[in-house]
């Protein structure tokens, strides 16, 4: 199984129990102190996140996959290219995942095809795949198969791969052999957290996402709260800082697959630039990329942030001119913080 996996772009499977009750308590006290925001399917799902069973009958195990995501051409010393963005106020930054293909389709394909090569194996199956899709604890699924420990900022860490990573899963109504889970190896390192702009990690492996950069820019549809908009700074698409500062991601791994390169016009561009896309044009460049999915507007809501950020840090007047220009026919949304980026 470990053959066809990497055939299929997959640097390592593992093996999960589906007996998460220990997950319960948890995920209960991260629900009821509201630090899911406004992702309400989390509540909704209440516990069966944890349970496999409930979500698919007939699960009798999970089989994890993670798949490397740094694009291919990305330089040694990538972390501190990345972190010197951030000094170019202009420059709208998208996380590294986002600048290729749709995960969510990449990951689901493939996870598709090794279901296939197993039935054909093993004979009729039941089973049903996943990638950040449903209600699944895809962290503590990974981490109880092997594939890392859950680091102090929640994600999942490999000593040979760092956290630069997609996970999936299989729900699988055959009885595998389970496959070993691994230590932790953070020790007293507290770099994640010191890093998070916004602090958003409260505590080792507690997040309140209300505060998260990469929420507030992606599943947040409504204003972004006042005292959070100049922490922002220039990040548009979601935020890598805790990632960029994990010492564990000097051994991130670089895909072997095309569909994670960048793409034309999502790295290194101009706010001024991104926030003149007309939707046509958005749609354009998001075109079976995961950005596309949060819309026009909360694109152009995120990059006047940025805006207001640059400004701050000093005036331009090509950009006071391009938020201007769109005040006229902004939504009451847009034109909150088109309002709040001219007001310096």
């Amino acid at each position: 199984m470990q053959v066809w996996a990497r055939e299929l772009g997959f640097s390592q499977i593992g093996v999960a129990p589906v007996d998460l009750s220990s997950a319960e308590a948890g995920l209960t006290a991260w629900l009821a102190q509201g630090f899911h925001g406004d992702m309400a399917y989390m509540a909704s799902h209440g516990l069966k996140r944890a349970r496999p069973a409930e979500l698919v009958p007939g699960t009798a195990s999970v089989i994890t996959a993670r798949m490397d995501y740094l694009p291919r051409s990305t330089p040694d010393g990538w972390q501190a290219l990345e972190f010197a963005r951030l000094q170019r106020p202009g420059e709208g930054i998208v996380s590294v995942y986002a600048r290729g293909r749709d995960y969510h389709k990449v990951l689901r394909a493939r996870l598709q095809k090794l279901s296939d090569r197993i039935a054909e194996q093993v004979g009729p199956l039941g089973y049903r795949v996943f990638t950040d899709s449903a209600p699944v604890l895809e962290a503590e699924l990974a981490s109880r198969s092997g594939q890392g420990w859950r680091g102090k900022h929640t994600l999942v860490l490999n000593r040979e791969a760092g956290s630069m990573f997609f996970l999936g899963e299989i729900y699988i109504d055959l009885d595998l052999p389970r496959t070993e889970a691994t230590s932790g190896h953070c020790g007293s390192c507290s770099a994640c957290i010191d890093v998070c702009p916004t602090q958003a990690i409260i505590a080792p492996q507690r997040l309140d996402a209300r505060r998260c950069i990469s929420y507030l820019t992606i599943e947040h549809a409504g204003p972004i709260p006042l005292e959070l908009r100049p922490l922002m700074g220039n990040r548009i698409y979601g935020c890598d800082d805790c990632q960029l500062a994990c010492p564990w991601n000097k051994f991130a791994q670089r895909s072997a697959l095309p569909d994670f390169d960048e793409r034309r016009g999502l790295s290194g561009q101009q706010l001024v630039t991104l926030f003149g896309w007309t939707e046509d044009e958005f749609l354009r460049y998001t075109e079976g990329g995961p950005i596309r999915r949060i819309g026009h507007e909360r694109w152009l809501r995120n990059v006047a942030v940025a805006m207001g950020n640059a400004l701050r840090s000093a005036d331009d007047s090509a950009m006071r001119q391009a938020l201007q220009q769109r005040l006229a026919q902004a939504s009451p949304l847009l034109r909150e913080h088109i309002d709040w980026a001219l007001e310096i």
